[in-house]
């Protein structure tokens, strides 16, 4: 670890700037995520070993965590039942064994007879009393004073010391920015300690700090710093919301003849939640500033047809339409949907997808790049760089969570590439319910709209929890659905064998399903199949060829098959809860009596399987389910934002810390109007430069 002065810090914040950081130092660190002297800063434990206090040899427990001080009276290297080596500690009350499975030349001339060390270790019970394996030690003097705080421990990469992190981020402490972002009158009231105070007493907690505290991240150093950091995201948020009322965009009239003319063509009427929430977004397309808003609706509450509402009222006002889906088979689904209500219509509605051949595809890029396809409708292929709009005026992303960040502003910058406009309206759709902590959070920027009922003439779905032991059962109620007239589904994990999860894939499970049922007719599809194989089996399947339709989940969103009343999950327990709903909301969609079976392994079922699992079978509530989802799971992994390059929360947790977010939300909105010099140094601390991701 090279010497560092306050020299090297100054104002510089980048560590590339700070001259006794070496490069091979930098490229550690930044596989941390540290680029900056902030970012050591906010580089925090894991955890923490108490090295304040000795504890006396009798007073062991098993267990527990322990250091004790003494003098090694026995040392020996032993070879049965395994080669070891083999200390005796001794204090003034009692001996403790010392026990090296691994160790070095080194090892054996440090721990000889006679050494006085310091050992830090778990306890546990031996043939001879007490032991430690493995245990921390150093020497130590007898009259040395022991450490005055708990020893942080950090995340860490190969190459990268625990001792060299302390030494970076103690010098961090004392030359790096601790002055305060906010007036004091905002953290104080809440109890909540200074920045300085807060970062000092979790990098050097004192002795008599509480552990359990500091490691539950309970403690109000960590609560004040999840408070900033939920205080930075909202204020980033706002600022985006306010930066898209500053930004040009169509200001679309109220379709009178188009949307009229749809709705007289459904076999169905809409909704009172499809009608309002069609009029929330009517309203916003009527703006001269881009709409950004999330619509929600639980599986099969009829979000396209209001898609479709928004698009006519942009087509009607002379501009193009885009429509993306994560999948071929769900952005299918849309193209046929929009194709069957918008063709009567006297509107070309073009398709765009990775597995068109080049005739195929060139002929797509023509009409849409001539403005003769008023709505396209496609997968990742939308935004690549050949796909060239006319005049897009509104942009329709379908479980938007499943795009990264830099998916969807590719797409959103089509309209600005075709030199009309700086950006399209955006409309956001998800069939997973949104928490409400996490709309709060990470959709703070966004207006939202919720279809909160399901149309009329839905059968009600039961769910049933069946143990593999009963496949036979299972078997004999999928041939009664069959014989009925009525269409099942048969879902599985994957596709492969799979020696380490050991599941029955879909082309087994096909072959044998084939064998059970030899009067039924059994279709496969899954994600590795060619488009026009997919296509083929999924059409088959529709028009009520194919009765039982043997699946991966590459059926989860975009499939509706009313005559399909039945559905196995194989596997069930090993599926997220978010999954399950969305699978299971593939039945239930016409008037018969409808039932999802979830077949799975009881033995062994962990703890959150089997919590899973009660959950999906209590309840058919979307936003139920997806609060313990986001529960079980967290934001993460929930929004599947992980890969898709939105900041997440490293600090404060929605569920620990939602009495903050409401706190914070009020602040934010004081803050810009009344102190945005605040608002600026926060967001530079916080944020670094990476808020213009932070929502798109």
């Amino acid at each position: 670890m090279p010497t560092l002065t306050n020299q090297d810090s100054t104002v510089l914040s980048k560590l590339a700037d700070i001259k006794a950081i070496t490069k091979p130092m930098q490229a550690r660190l930044q596989k941390l995520g540290i680029t900056h002297l902030q970012g050591l800063l906010l580089h925090l434990p894991l955890r923490y070993i108490d090295e304040t206090r000795i504890t006396p040899i009798r007073a062991l427990r098993s267990g527990e965590q322990a250091q004790v001080e003494g003098e090694i009276i026995q040392a020996e290297v032993q070879y049965k039942p395994r080669k070891a080596l083999i200390c005796r500690l001794q204090d003034d009350t009692g001996q403790i064994s010392l026990r090296f499975l691994h160790f070095y030349p080194s090892q054996i001339n440090a721990l000889k007879v006679g050494a006085h060390l310091r050992v830090l270790g778990d306890v546990r019970g031996g043939f001879f009393g007490w032991e430690m394996v493995h245990p921390q030690y150093r020497a130590v003097r007898e009259d040395e004073p022991v450490l005055q705080t708990l020893t942080p421990v950090y995340p860490t990469t190969a190459g990268l010391t625990q001792g060299t992190l302390r030494k970076c981020i103690t010098w961090a402490l004392s030359y790096g920015d601790l002055d305060e972002t906010l007036p004091t009158s905002t953290y104080a009231k809440l109890g909540l300690p200074s920045f300085k105070d807060a970062l000092n007493s979790l990098h050097h907690p004192l002795p008599d700090a509480d552990m359990h505290a500091l490691e539950d991240r309970a403690a109000p150093a960590w609560r004040r710093l999840a408070f900033d950091e939920l205080l930075a995201q909202q204020l980033s948020m706002r600022k985006h919301h306010a930066r898209r009322r500053r930004v040009g965009a169509p200001a679309f009239k109220p379709s009178r003849t188009l949307i009229t003319a749809l709705l007289k063509s459904l076999p169905f009427a809409l909704t009172a939640a499809q009608q309002k929430v069609a009029l929330e977004i009517g309203r916003d397309l009527e703006q001269s500033h881009p709409m950004q808003r999330l619509l929600q609706g639980d599986v099969g509450s009829g979000k396209t047809i209001v898609a479709a509402m928004a698009a006519l009222q942009a087509i009607e006002n002379g501009w193009q339409v885009a429509i993306m889906a994560p999948t071929e088979i769900l952005a299918e689904q849309h193209y046929k949907k929009m194709q069957s209500w918008l063709s009567p219509l006297n509107i070309e509605v073009a398709w765009l997808s990775g597995s068109q051949n080049k005739k195929q595809r060139d002929a797509a890029l023509e009409l849409i790049v001539s403005g003769k396809a008023k709505l396209v409708v496609g997968t990742h292929a939308l935004f690549q760089e050949q796909v060239i709009f006319a005049k897009l005026g509104l942009a329709i992303v379908d479980e938007q969570h499943r795009f990264g960040v830099q998916q969807r502003l590719s797409l959103r910058q089509k309209g600005e590439k075709a030199g009309t406009i700086k950006e399209p309206h955006q409309l956001m759709m998800t069939a997973t319910p949104i928490p409400r902590t996490l709309s709060m959070s990470y959709y703070a920027d966004l207006d939202v709209s919720v279809i909160d009922e399901l149309p009329p003439g839905r059968s009600p779905l039961a769910t049933r929890l069946v143990s593999n032991e009963r496949r036979e059962e299972v078997l004999a109620r999928v041939r009664e659905a069959c014989m009925e007239g009525r269409q099942a589904y048969w879902v599985c994990p994957l596709i492969e064998e799979s020696e380490a999860l050991q599941l029955q894939t879909a082309m087994d499970t096909y072959e044998t399903l084939q064998v059970s049922f030899p009067d039924l007719r059994v279709g496969l599809v899954h994600g590795r199949m060619k488009a026009s194989e997919k296509q083929a089996v999924m059409q088959e399947f529709t028009a009520g060829v194919i009765q039982l339709l043997v699946a991966t989940t590459v059926i989860e969103v975009g499939v509706d098959v009313p005559n399909a009343s039945l559905m196995v999950i194989e596997h069930a327990e090993r599926m997220g809860l978010s999954q399950l709903h969305q699978l299971r909301g593939r039945v239930g969609r016409g008037a018969a009596k409808s039932a999802c079976i979830l077949l799975y392994q009881s033995k062994p079922l962990s703890e959150t399987a089997r919590a899973r699992l009660k959950i999906i079978y209590e309840s058919n509530d979307g936003f139920e389910i997806a609060k313990a989802d986001l529960a079980l799971r967290g934001p993460g992994e929930f929004l599947g934002v992980r890969q898709s390059g939105v900041p997440m929360l490293k600090i404060a947790d929605l569920e620990r810390d939602a009495d903050l977010l409401e706190i914070v939300q009020k602040l934010a909105d004081r803050l810009l109007s009344d102190d945005p010099q605040a608002v600026e140094k926060h967001l530079a601390r916080w944020l670094m430069h990476a808020e213009e991701l932070v929502k798109v």
